[in-house]
């Protein structure tokens, strides 16, 4: 029998607050661990797995059967989860995998750790940021404007600490800036934020949805429980965003880079920043470059502004301004890594869908060498093409994705702009010496590749770091 999200939330609520029945937990990451220790300090009984049986698995096994909890490395017990009373699933978890098609076909409400986590610190107060990009560095803005407000205020979720450990400190803290990705979305049916920010839409994780549609609807669910009391933020910049939240309730507020009947926006021919009806800063004291990261900065301060009524007084005011300056930008996202004989290597690892390579392209003003590759993710590459023609001095292919890069890129930049596409099983080293090759002093060589790094990395900071390494050798 199928349950409404808000009947799972609820069950999920009654079971933790009765302490009966197992809680099984699937993928000992960080997140699943971080939920396993909640739990068994919570006094629930807990089963965890992961069907991967490496070093530090066996670690994290070691560390939860110390803590009570019974542990499966290399195998999942699908009997044995097809008797739990909830199923805590890692965001890495493909709905696919067996044990959450046992524990559908068996009804056990399936859920993420941010849902645990949340139920188990009702007092927290959180905003959550999602979007397909800019909510990392959205959160991170968050994050930094509330604790620059005196509040001790992490970031958690997506952007890498697990709720659950804020809810394992001796004093949990009063706020978080909570970024919520999709598949976390998925599987949190009773987030309730005091803020939610919606940041943009476009086609992403194609490699996992079958549709732009059931991306979109998971985006969505940050509405699920949505009241006339909630507060909303959403750019207006954005005809996907407008589709997706028409009708939902609650107090709306927006952000443009490209209007100015919205409640914060850019004043381009005064270069200030404008929030709830008055000049807040100068573009240029935002140490951040594009209009993309303009409209992160909007959308942080409005909905820190909006979460409280004592964050928007003239001295609040003056404080989100000073803290802004000493916004700095976060790894992996942009970062200039290194000049070396005349060119600069900027390294956008984070960039992992075809629109946030599209921004980084943009935002590019001197000839640009571009590395595109990794793992596909579904989407097609030739929107790029326009601002490649413009600004390119080449495209490097690489990975797995790279002949399907080559193919959609070759036509359109015919005659214009290379594609040097690299056979496969290159290794990473011997793409940057190609990009290097490529290069002529005075231009970039951007690391932006529109793909996962799953094909030859564990993820993408280990991606952007391996690029900085290589850039200082190969100069």
């Amino acid at each position: 029998m199928s349950h409404t999200p808000q009947e799972v939330a609820a069950l999920v609520a009654r079971r933790l607050a009765e302490r009966t029945g197992e809680f099984a937990i699937i993928g000992l990451g960080r997140s699943g661990v971080a939920v396993a220790r909640l739990l068994r300090k919570a006094g629930v009984s807990v089963y965890a797995s992961d069907a991967g049986s490496t070093p530090a698995l066996r670690e994290a096994a070691a560390l939860l059967e110390r803590e009570g909890a019974s542990v499966d490395v290399g195998q999942h017990n699908l009997e044995r989860v097809a008797h739990a009373a909830v199923l805590v699933v890692s965001p890495g978890v493909p709905p696919s995998a067996p044990p959450l098609r046992t524990a559908l076909a068996a009804g056990i409400p399936v859920v993420s750790e941010v849902e645990v986590a949340l139920r188990l610190t009702p007092a927290l107060r959180y905003i959550a940021t999602t979007g397909t990009n800019g909510k990392t560095t959205t959160t991170a803005m968050v994050g930094h404007l509330l604790r620059a407000l005196g509040h001790d205020a992490p970031e958690v979720g997506n952007i890498g600490t697990p709720v659950s450990e804020l809810a394992q400190r001796e004093h949990p803290p009063a706020w978080a800036a909570l970024e919520i990705s999709s598949f976390q979305l998925h599987d949190t049916p009773g987030l309730l934020p005091d803020v939610g920010v919606l940041t943009t839409l476009s086609p992403d994780h194609l490699d996992r949805y079958d549709s732009v549609h059931t991306y979109y609807a998971d985006k969505k669910r940050l509405f699920a429980n949505a009241t006339m009391a909630s507060r909303w933020v959403t750019t207006a910049d954005n005809t996907d965003v407008h589709q997706l939240v028409r009708g939902v309730p609650g107090q709306w507020y927006h952000f443009s880079t490209q209007r100015c009947d919205v409640d914060a926006w850019l004043d381009r021919e005064r270069n200030e920043l404008h929030v709830m009806g008055a000049p807040l800063l100068k573009r240029d004291d935002l140490a951040l470059a594009g209009d993309h990261n303009v409209a992160n900065a909007l959308a942080a301060l409005l909905a820190v502004m909006v979460a409280d009524e004592s964050h928007r007084t003239p001295a609040a005011r003056a404080t989100l301004a000073r803290a802004l300056r000493e916004f700095r930008a976060l790894a992996h996202r942009l970062e200039p890594v290194g000049d070396y004989a005349g060119i600069r290597w900027i390294n956008d690892s984070k960039a992992t869908n075809v629109a946030s390579t599209q921004v980084a392209v943009a935002g590019m003003t001197r000839p640009t060498v571009l590395l595109l590759g990794g793992r596909h993710k579904g989407e097609p590459y030739t929107t790029l093409a326009p601002e490649l023609r413009r600004i390119a001095r080449a495209v490097v292919a690489y990975g797995e994705a790279g002949p399907q890069i080559a193919a959609d890129l070759a036509g359109p930049l015919e005659g214009q702009v290379p594609v040097h596409l690299l056979p496969a099983g290159t290794d990473f080293e011997s793409v940057l010496r190609v990009a290097r090759g490529a290069a002529q002093a005075g231009d970039v060589i951007l690391l932006s590749p529109a793909c996962s790094s799953y094909d030859m990395f564990r993820n993408y900071e280990e991606r952007g770091q391996e690029f900085a390494r290589l850039a200082q050798g190969i100069a």
